[in-house]
């Protein structure tokens, strides 16, 4: 789709604008030495626990999945995690780092309309627009909680152009989560893969429109 069509971009949160992965120093200075270790195995049961409960029917925001699945990490990693760790562990996904290039690409993308629809919770995702000075950057920040429901569920992209007054084919859908990608291309998004880590593509059937290795080489195309 040539880039004047596009009218306006939706962004993944967690991934793609902010590091998840920056919890980890948070991780390191309770767990020495292990802090990556219990970051990866965090998102890993993170993502996972949001789409079984999605197939199970027993939604729980995000906030309660995060906390939840850092209590299987440490578990499995054999990690003791009182309330005061805990604590300080679950408020560093308030305070996440955005990607280096994040702040700039989105400067230099706004002339079009940005959103942000994401996993999270509106509390969670408040938190840290606030925390990166974001607040004046998007139209809407779109959260799965108003549904019930947990990406990739078709339901969960229609909240955007049914927000944005954009129809989806208008639509350029970001994220650095490969799964993400193909559950927004099904729906009908124009979508876009950061692929910092220059991972091999989903084998479900839908690929990007576009690949990036970061955001600011999606300024050069919609910019």
């Amino acid at each position: 789709m040539p880039a004047e069509r596009i009218e306006a971009l939706v962004f993944d949160a967690y991934g793609t604008l902010f590091d998840v992965h920056s919890v980890a120093a948070a991780c390191d200075r309770l767990f020495p030495g292990r802090g990556r270790e219990l970051s990866q195995a965090w998102r890993v049961k993170q993502l996972e626990y949001t789409w079984l409960r999605s197939l199970m029917g027993r939604y729980r925001d995000f906030w309660e999945v995060t906390g939840d699945a850092l209590g299987w990490a440490c578990r499995s990693l054999g990690l003791a995690c009182p309330g005061e760790a805990r604590r300080e562990l679950l408020d560093a996904y308030l305070r996440l780092d955005t990607f280096p290039e994040a702040k700039g690409a989105l400067a230099a993308l706004s002339r079009l309309p940005l959103a942000i629809l994401s996993n999270g919770s509106p509390e969670m995702l408040g938190a840290v627009v606030r925390h990166q000075g974001l607040e004046r950057t998007f139209s809407a920040v779109l959260s799965v909680h108003a549904i019930g429901i947990y990406k990739p569920h078709p339901s969960v992209y229609e909240m955007a152009p049914a927000r944005l007054a954009v129809p989806k084919e208008r639509i350029g859908f970001v994220s650095a989560n490969g799964w993400d990608v193909a559950g927004a291309a099904t729906f009908g998004f124009v979508t876009f893969w950061v692929n910092r880590a220059g991972a091999p593509p989903e084998e479900l059937g839908q690929p990007a429109a576009r690949v990036l290795r970061g955001l600011d080489e999606l300024v050069a195309i919609a910019g």
